[in-house]
C-alpha cells in the first residue's frame, strides 16, 4: 500500500510513522508513505498557502492551487504504478472514523490523506477527495493529528504488517464488542491470580470464558455497541444470561 500525506509540517510524521510497527512496515515494504510539504507547490512569491475569504469572515482559508497542484505531481508520480485510489480530506464535518472505517480504507492500495490548517479549506479543494474524516466532535489546530491516528489504525489490517492477521481481528470493536481480559506470565502476580480456566487447556472452554467476558465488558462499560453488533445464537443466549444477572427483575 502506498500512503501520500500533504502537510505543512511534514515533520511531525518522522517520529509516529517512521517507528514501531509502521516504520518496521516500511522498512519490510508492506508500506509506501510520502510525505509532501505542499507550500513546495505554491505560486505565490511569499510562499503563502492561504488567503482571506471571499465576503469577509473571521481567520485564513488553504487555497486550491498548491493543493491542487501537489495533487497533480502525486497523480504523475504513481500513474502506471498505483491507482488513483481514496482521497482523504481531514475535516470536523467528515465521517466519522472507526474501526470498520479503518478495515474499509485497507482494502485500497492508495491513500492520500489532506491535512488542512488556519480556519478551513476553500471549497473548491473538495472536488479533489473520495472521503471526509473526521475522528470525532472537536476541533483540532490542524489535521496532521488526525491522519496520524487514521494511518497507524488502517495500516494494521494490510497484510504483512502486524505478520499474523488474526491480531486486528481479534480486537475491540473488530467484532463489534470490547475485547475480552487478557492475562500473561506471572500466573499470580501479588496475589491476583490468572482465571483458572486461561490455563485449563480446554480450548472450548477458553473460547467460550473470552466470549462471555467480551460480551460483559461491553454491556458494562459500552452497551451501545450492542445496538448494532451482529451476535450469533449462542451470543445473544450469554448477553441474555449476563442481563438477568445484572437485572434479576429484567424481562424474559
Amino acid at each position: 500500500m502506498r500512503i501520500d500525506i500533504l502537510s505543512l509540517f511534514p515533520d511531525m510524521f518522522d517520529a509516529t510513522l517512521g517507528q514501531s510497527i509502521v516504520g518496521r512496515a516500511q522498512d519490510e515494504g508492506f508500506l509506501d508513505i510520502h510525505v509532501t510539504d505542499f507550500r513546495q507547490y505554491t505560486t505565490d512569491k511569499h510562499r503563502h498557502v492561504d488567503d482571506t475569504p471571499f465576503g469577509g469572515g473571521a481567520g485564513m482559508l488553504l487555497q486550491a492551487q498548491p493543493i491542487f497542484d501537489a495533487m497533480d505531481a502525486i497523480n504523475k508520480e504513481v500513474e502506471g504504478t498505483y491507482p488513483k485510489g481514496r482521497v482523504i480530506l481531514m475535516d470536523p464535518a467528515g465521517r466519522r472514523f472507526d474501526q470498520d472505517y479503518a478495515m474499509e480504507l485497507a482494502q485500497e492500495e492508495h491513500l492520500t490523506f489532506i491535512c488542512g490548517h488556519y480556519e478551513g479549506y476553500d471549497e473548491r479543494i473538495r472536488q479533489l477527495v473520495t472521503d471526509e474524516a473526521s475522528l470525532g466532535d472537536y476541533v483540532l489546530t490542524g489535521g496532521e493529528l488526525a491522519a496520524m491516528v487514521m494511518v497507524d489504525a488502517t495500516v494494521r489490517f494490510v497484510p504483512g504488517v502486524l505478520g499474523n492477521m488474526s491480531s486486528p481481528m481479534g480486537d475491540s470493536f473488530s467484532n463489534g464488542l470490547l475485547e475480552y481480559p487478557q492475562y500473561t506470565r506471572p500466573a499470580d502476580f501479588r496475589g491476583m491470580k490468572v482465571p483458572e480456566v486461561l490455563t485449563s487447556g480446554n480450548h472450548e472452554k477458553i473460547r467460550e470464558w473470552r466470549m462471555r467476558e467480551a460480551l460483559k465488558r461491553t454491556l458494562e462499560r459500552r452497551p451501545d455497541l450492542l445496538k448494532t453488533a451482529k451476535l450469533s445464537r449462542e451470543q445473544q443466549i450469554i448477553l441474555q444470561d449476563l442481563k438477568l444477572d445484572l437485572d434479576p427483575d429484567a424481562p424474559k
